[in-house]
């Protein structure tokens, strides 16, 4: 890791912090200025790795430019929920990219079709139902779109065989299962700052999987 890379990771950490505060306090001022600097210093964490230049490190960096574009979307007063999903489906596809050009294994492809077809589908099923009893039938499809693609990006990490990058995705499915179970099932308390806090880990773990 660079100087500049580990700089860029602490002020990803600081800023990160303080949007976990700022969700917690319901300041929106702190989380429009926090939220998407966490995700651009983690950028920029990963475009100064001393890492190969390769095609698995630029998907990736088109990757994290995608979720810096959700993030925004997700966060401002209206609602727009369908632009940012789709700013994560394709980020999520692009993640899925970086791993495979990066060298998987078949063996652990394999092991991760097991694991993650039955977890995805039971969570698509608790959603699919919460949605339509909700009277958004509309979301039903996008949501299952994300949904497949987002198991194919867990999938792709544990053929790709990096512990913190798989920890990393497994994070990201967390977190976005917490803000379906939020929208769509029922709110906690604890969900705003729970989302923010494993959707951060989860960038932090698909960048730092480049080392």
């Amino acid at each position: 890791m660079t100087s500049l890379s580990a700089l860029f990771l602490c002020l990803a950490a600081l800023m990160a912090v303080l949007d976990w505060v700022a969700v917690a306090k319901d300041s929106a001022v702190l989380e429009y200025v926090s939220k998407p600097s966490a995700t651009a210093a983690l950028l920029l964490t990963a475009a100064m790795l001393d890492v190969s230049q390769n095609a698995s490190w630029l998907w990736l960096l088109a990757a994290l430019v995608l979720c810096l574009a959700g993030d925004v979307f997700l966060m401002l007063p209206r609602d727009a929920f369908i632009p940012g999903l789709a700013s994560f489906a394709l980020a999520q596809i692009l993640f899925t990219v970086s791993f495979a050009t990066s060298g998987v294994s078949g063996g652990r492809l394999v092991v991760g079709l097991i694991i993650a077809i039955p977890t995805s589908g039971l969570l698509a099923r608790r959603f699919v139902d919460a949605i339509k009893k909700s009277g958004h039938g509309e979301l039903v499809v996008p949501v299952v779109v994300y949904m497949v693609v987002i198991s194919a990006m867990a999938v792709g990490s544990i053929a790709a065989g990096s512990v913190v990058a798989i920890a990393g995705a497994v994070l990201f499915m967390a977190s976005d299962s917490l803000i379906a179970e939020s929208r769509f099932v029922g709110t906690q308390r604890w969900h705003g700052v729970g989302i923010m806090v494993t959707y951060h880990l989860a960038l932090t773990g698909l960048v730092l999987g480049l080392l």
